[in-house]
Parts: structure tokens; sequence; C-alpha cells
């Protein structure tokens, strides 16, 4: 590739630059983790080729190498051993702001709304493999947080996280997977993960899809909204999939179960910790209410005592 400029973007999943090259043209460089098949990556890039070729959906989109391949595995000097690395057309866009409009709440659960549906017309190959965020895999995320959790909660808070973590594992399974409500998802909708392009937002960064139920995708960008923002995200929402009775108790399962699954990502590393810390007052305060059986996602909810988020 003709490049002119190289820029490291972050170190999260995958490891992810943007190149520019010598025409101008925006490429998204993914070096991907061990952790990641040949056949998974080759998966999701079929499910972004799919997506582009729909109406209102713009996502990103692999580029082919000079032998014809999506994937690349490459020799290094240290790191990872051999990864696969793939290459993304840019997507044009700004990141969503602090402030987040009413409006744009709304126009991204219309978003959410039209991505679901394109998703579930989506007819995937014989070859075609992606994980499953169900039950199982909730519960050997959680296990990976009790050498961590020390760092940021006492052990009160832990037994807390322990019983909200039960009852979204018994919650989840008597879920029903009908077509309706599971699916293809993109599986880490938060909000970093939208960015605004000609006013109209859009889904990015796709490493995480797989199988699982719709509403994970909303209750995972209502985790980043006040109350007024979610009223409006599930009235955008339902404006292209209207919700049925009970669906907004399971989006309060899925809001606790991304919550938890957020921290088991990022209680390993150190330098998290103070936001961690900082973030347990109201965190607390929503596993708190979830274990009372109390709706709320839009009631304001009141912080515990910071003293309790303060480890021992």
């Amino acid at each position: 590739m003709d490049w002119e400029e190289i820029r490291f973007i972050q170190w999260s999943d995958a490891i992810t630059y943007q190149i520019v090259t010598s025409a101008q043209e925006k490429i998204l460089l993914r070096i991907h983790p061990d952790r990641w098949s040949r056949e998974e990556l080759a998966s999701e890039l079929e499910l972004l080729q799919a997506l582009n070729q729909t109406q209102d959906i713009h996502v990103p989109e692999g580029v082919i190498s000079s032998d014809t391949s999506f994937i690349e595995q490459i020799q290094t000097e240290e790191g990872y051993q051999h990864p696969y690395v793939t290459f993304m057309r840019w997507v044009e866009g700004e990141h969503l702001n602090q402030h987040i409009t009413e409006n744009m709440a709304y126009q991204m659960g219309v978003m959410t709304g039209k991505l679901h549906q394109a998703i579930a017309q989506f007819k995937p190959s014989a070859e075609f493999t992606r994980p499953s965020w169900g039950a199982d895999r909730f519960e050997e995320e959680f296990d990976t947080l009790e050498p961590y959790y020390p760092r940021f909660l006492t052990s009160e808070a832990w037994k807390r996280y322990q019983d909200a973590a039960e009852k979204v594992v018994s919650t989840l399974v008597r879920m029903p997977r009908n077509s309706d409500k599971y699916g293809m998802i993109h599986g880490d909708l938060h909000i970093g993960n939208i960015i605004i392009h000609n006013d109209q937002p859009q889904p990015i960064d796709f490493g995480r899809c797989g199988y699982g139920h719709y509403l994970y995708d909303v209750a995972s960008t209502l985790l980043g909204l006040h109350v007024p923002q979610r009223i409006s995200l599930i009235e955008g929402y339902e404006h292209v999939r209207p919700l049925k009775k009970g669906d907004l108790q399971d989006v309060e399962c899925f809001f606790i179960m991304n919550l938890i699954s957020n921290y088991c990502h990022h209680a390993p590393n150190e330098s998290e910790i103070v936001n961690l810390i900082g973030e347990q007052p109201y965190a607390q305060a929503y596993i708190r209410e979830y274990l009372r059986g109390a709706s709320f996602l839009f009631e304001r909810v009141e912080p515990v005592i910071i003293e309790e988020c303060k480890t021992s």
C-alpha cells in the first residue's frame, strides 16, 4: 500500500490504526488478537458486506488485498505471534460528544431498529461462524472478574454483583429465541461505536458481532444515556420495531449484563481502576434497583453512598 501517514487509534479488542494513502484515501488497519479465528473474521466481513447492500445502513467494509484475500496473516518481530490483519474502508463521521440531544437519541433508536431489520434479512453462508452472547458466555466473562474485584469493590458490593449476575443468567436461560427477538446483533453498540455523518448516526466496529437478543444492543446504547435520552431512543427504536409486553424488563436485564461485562473487560487494566471506582455510586445503585425488582431505566436513580464503593 502506497501510504503517506499512519496514525495509532487504540488498543481495545484489536489494535487499530488509520492509514492515509497517497491518493488521500483513508483505511482502517486492524491487528486482531489470537482468540478470533480466520473463519470468525471472514464471517464478520461477510455480514458487513451484506449490510452495505441495504438501504439506510452504511458500515465499514473489508478491503481485498493483492492476492484477493480479505484477511492476511503476518509475521511479527514481537508481540502477537502470526496475527490476522484486516483492512477496512474508513467510515467518515464524528464521534458523539458528551451532550447528546433527545432528537439525536431518537435517531440512534431508529438506526438501531433499521440495523436489526437489515440483519434479520441476512442469509449467512454455510461457513458463517460467530460467537453467541448468552448466558454461557456471560458466566465465562464474570468468572474473569473475581481476581480483580477488590480493586474497586468491597466484599459486600461484590456479593451484590454476584447476586445480580446470577439473576441475569437465570433470566437469560428463560428468554425465548424466536426470530423477532433473537438473531445476529452488533454486540458492542455503546455510544463510542456510533458516529454522526450528515446528521445521521451510523454504527461502527462490528468486532463483537454475534448471535444474541436484539435488545442487548438497545441496552448497550442506553447505558451511556440519561433518562430523557433513553426515553427518546426507545421511542425511535419502536418507530421501526415495536416492543411487546415485558420487553422493557428484558432491556433492564441486558442493561445490567452490559454494565457488569464492561467491568469484566476493564478491571484487569490498572489504569482503568480510578474510573471504575468513580462509576460505582451509580453502577451499584442500578444493581440495587435490579435486585429489588424495581424499574429503573426511566427513573432517576439515587447513587449509593461513596464509602460503599471504596475497597477494603
